[in-house]
């Protein structure tokens, strides 16, 4: 005869609950018993404020750039090379988009009637943290194949922010164990280059729009300059270049004329072309003081000007003024002068109306220098993983 208190629907519940929370006790002590394992095989310590590191202090020249960079009459190593050769000076500019944009810039303002040769090595969403989508420096050794770099000018960066897996473990950014492997793979790059003769700059990033992912860049400049420091290679701040008088991030800024201009792209990662020109000119400066040093006075013949590029750069704008808008419609009452006022004739359909003397016939700076709709979007690749 059976016990019918244990065949009771209740008492079923509990013992087949009771069994239920056995096992999940079970599976919760199996995942603590391997939790060290996880842990050490995920992360190789707690991730650290991503602007650990200072910027290290720069005694910078008349001109704003830094001290450790050549004066205008110390001829860097590879430009002296090349006018003892009797050939053009071929600048070589790497880095990822903003390396596309600071090479634009520097083919502007380096004449080719001066025998400056820019070669563009550089490739968007590329980085030292990327090595899965591109090894960079078995990039750069196909690169290197093609001719010696006189003078290479670096910009990386904006696509490093995020961890890496290294030692067979995902380490964040800026940890000690991903500056040691970042560090090592910047090392090998600058040392490869030097090998073949170039003297190497390395130019930082400037403020960014979105406080986070300034936080990082700022972080990754302090790194940079921190290494480039004991490589002793010269390393460029851009961060006053891009910034107001407060030193905050700002879309435009007042030229050598007084005037606001355009100098971000509407991402708030990238320059616009004027921006571009903004971080290099002190640098394009420098460089033609270093040709002409070379040169000594010697004319430059025919053979030593470099050809044209094959898709040459967008020129730098001329001006990108920012006016005030215009003036809001008056109702309706007061839209009519006086009758005693001669009225202009009105405008044919098609043509624009008559400017009064002193107005702006635009309101708004050059299309080079704005986003459109029409565009796509301002490699947005900069913030992917």
């Amino acid at each position: 005869m059976s016990d019918s208190s244990t065949s009771h629907p209740a008492f079923l519940l509990i013992d087949r609950t009771a069994v239920l929370m056995g096992g999940v006790a079970a599976g919760v002590a199996i995942g603590l018993a391997f939790a060290p394992q996880l842990q050490g095989w995920i992360v190789d310590a707690p991730p650290p404020a991503p602007a650990a590191a200072a910027m290290p202090a720069q005694k910078l020249d008349a001109q704003g750039l830094p001290q450790a960079l050549a004066a205008a009459a110390d001829v860097p190593p590879g430009l002296a090379r090349a006018a003892a050769e009797k050939r053009p000076f071929r600048i070589g500019v790497f880095g990822d988009s903003f390396g596309d944009g600071l090479w634009a810039a520097l083919y502007n303002q380096l004449p080719r009637r001066e025998a400056f040769h820019v070669l563009q090595y550089s490739q968007q969403a590329t980085g030292f943290t990327r090595y899965r989508q591109l090894n960079l420096e078995e990039k750069l050794a196909a690169q290197l194949a093609g001719g010696p770099v006189d003078l290479a000018l670096i910009s990386f960066g904006a696509n490093d922010v995020q961890g890496i897996f290294a030692g067979g473990k995902l380490v964040p950014l800026l940890s000690p164990a991903w500056q040691a492997e970042i560090g090592a793979r910047i090392t090998r790059y600058v040392r490869a280059l030097q090998a073949q003769g170039a003297s190497v700059v390395w130019m930082g990033l400037p403020l960014m729009r979105d406080p986070g992912f300034n936080a990082q860049v700022q972080g990754l400049n302090a790194f940079h300059a921190g290494l480039m420091a004991q490589l002793d290679i010269p390393f460029i701040d851009t961060t006053a270049a891009a910034a107001d008088a407060d030193g905050r991030y700002a879309a435009h800024l007042l030229g050598k004329d007084g005037l606001p201009w355009l100098v971000r792209a509407g991402d708030g990662i990238h320059m616009s072309m004027k921006g571009y020109g903004l971080l290099t000119d002190g640098f394009a400066q420098r460089l033609r003081a270093w040709g002409a040093a070379a040169r000594a006075g010697k004319a430059i013949t025919p053979d030593m000007v470099p050809p044209a590029a094959a898709v040459p750069p967008e020129p730098v704008p001329a001006a990108a003024v920012i006016k005030p808008p215009p003036a809001a419609p008056l109702p309706p009452a007061m839209a009519q002068p006086p009758a005693a006022v001669a009225q202009p004739p009105p405008a044919s359909r098609g043509q624009p109306p008559a400017a009064s003397s002193g107005q702006p016939t635009s309101l708004l700076p050059p299309v080079a220098d704005l986003p459109s709709a029409e565009d796509p979007p301002l490699q947005p690749e900069l913030r992917q993983p």
